[in-house]
């Protein structure tokens, strides 16, 4: 019998994620959609978790995104899986060459990122997809063990303005910088830290942003192809 072989420092943090239970409300909420459940997905088993990270293990490039949606990771267990943001994004990612293919469907589709990693400042579904300062506090551990992990990182995109401050917060209590005043975010909006990583900025892809025009396809794929030309 083979002896077990022993846990990455990632797979550790990401057991640790899928198991915490800080924020009550949020606990309630995600667990009571996995019993409710959408009329669509009644054949589902919701994952009704935290949602770990997802991606290359070595990756130069960070995807940050807000939280898992009630009905999509909260549903399939992976980042931006089964809803209508992950439909927008990984096609964009395919594209540009960071994704295997462009769909994402659940955790056992095939799907594998190239040189990314994909993970939340809120890794629970939270109501009208709002975490709250004090449950984005207490996500903020994940976080920060996360990035100490990926020693290759050259480019983090944060994906809307809530993962835009969440990551300035990040440096900060990491030492990077002391204040977060002279960073603004917008989309498209770049910045040069100095530990030498390349902040780049994008709206979320949010059905909100993606059905009104506010984001379009030719828009994202700009985000990913500077992160190409910046990993050149």
């Amino acid at each position: 019998m083979k002896p077990a072989l022993a846990l990455s420092p990632l797979q550790i943090l990401n057991q640790d994620v899928t198991s915490c239970t800080l924020c009550p409300r949020l606990v309630e909420y995600r667990e009571r959609i996995g019993r409710e459940k959408r009329r669509a997905y009644l054949d589902w088993e919701y994952w009704a978790k935290p949602v770990p990270g997802f991606g290359d293990h070595n990756a130069r490039v960070l995807i940050l995104g807000l939280a898992p949606g009630a009905h999509g990771s909260n549903r399939t267990g992976r980042p931006f899986t089964g809803d209508g943001s992950g439909y927008f994004m990984y096609p964009v990612l395919h594209h540009t060459g960071f994704a295997s293919q462009s769909s994402a469907t659940h955790r056992d589709d095939g799907l594998k990122l190239h040189d990314a990693y994909i993970t939340a400042v809120g890794r629970c579904a939270p109501p009208l997809n709002k975490p709250t300062p004090e449950e984005l506090s207490n996500c903020s551990i994940f976080l920060d063990r996360e990035l100490a992990l990926f020693k290759n990182l050259r480019v983090v995109i944060t994906l809307g303005k809530i993962a835009f401050d969440a990551y300035l917060r990040a440096l900060k209590r990491e030492g990077v910088i002391s204040s977060g005043a002279a960073y603004t975010f917008g989309h498209a909006a770049e910045y040069k830290l100095p530990n030498g990583i390349i902040l780049l900025a994008s709206y979320h892809p949010s059905m909100q942003n993606t059905n009104t025009g506010r984001l379009t396809e030719k828009m994202f794929s700009e985000i990913f192809l500077r992160a190409r030309r910046l990993l050149k």
